[in-house]
């Protein structure tokens, strides 16, 4: 379940409401959860909690023509998607990750290319294009931003600087969504910390590692 409680239909407001009706009809959310893509549905559920908040990031939707007649982005959906996938795989974040796979494959995205995003360094599916946002990317999610000048020029040689401009914002706009959703246990990443402690079997014991080495 979310961390954070959830705003059912009868509690949103009209901007949020026809959200709600676009992807959850006459339903209310909390009570019937689901969406077309079988998402649990509740990013939109929780996000509602703050209306200003819930504006923002669905314009930031808008940009590329969800919901929408039409995308107002000029930047090729391919390298806005290349980016966003990896972005998703490198957080963590199972939901930024599934679902922009989905969102690749409708714009055109070949499977064997989204197979290969968590080790795209070494896959032969990329061209040098593809390369350049990819390694973008992870500077950006991986370095904090600490791009090199040679990585600079060499996604420079691709793409315009104002297609690098609007990249680099998805790219971190779908960042924050990928941290938000783990923080707050939303939709695909309501899922429990699986870095723990392995108990000793019962009948085991705590080995002298250091001891032994220095026996031997």
């Amino acid at each position: 379940m979310p961390r954070l409680k959830q705003v059912p239909k009868n509690e949103a407001n009209e901007y949020v409401a026809k959200y709600y009706r676009a992807l959850f009809g006459d339903r209310d959310p909390v009570e019937e959860p689901g969406t077309a893509t079988g998402t649990p549905g509740n990013w939109w559920t929780v996000f509602a909690l703050v209306p200003y908040i819930f504006e923002h990031a669905t314009k930031h939707f808008g940009m590329f023509g969800m919901f929408a007649d039409k995308s107002i982005s000029e930047l090729d959906p391919l390298i806005r998607e290349l980016g966003i996938l990896r972005a998703g795989y490198t957080q963590g974040s199972q939901f930024v990750f599934s679902q922009h796979c989905k969102a690749a494959r409708r714009f055109g995205l070949s499977d064997a290319k989204i197979a290969a995003i968590p080790h795209w360094e070494v896959a032969d599916e990329f061209d040098a294009k593809d390369r350049a946002i990819l390694a973008w990317t992870d500077a950006l999610i991986l370095q904090g931003g600490r791009a090199s000048d040679e990585l600079f020029e060499a996604l420079h040689s691709h793409l315009s600087d104002e297609d690098i401009l609007e990249l680099t914002y998805h790219v971190m706009g779908y960042n924050l969504h990928a941290v938000c959703c783990k923080a707050l246990r939303l939709e695909y990443d309501d899922v429990p910390e699986r870095i723990k402690e392995i108990p000793i079997p019962d009948d085991g014991k705590v080995a002298d590692w250091a001891g032994a080495a220095w026996k031997e």
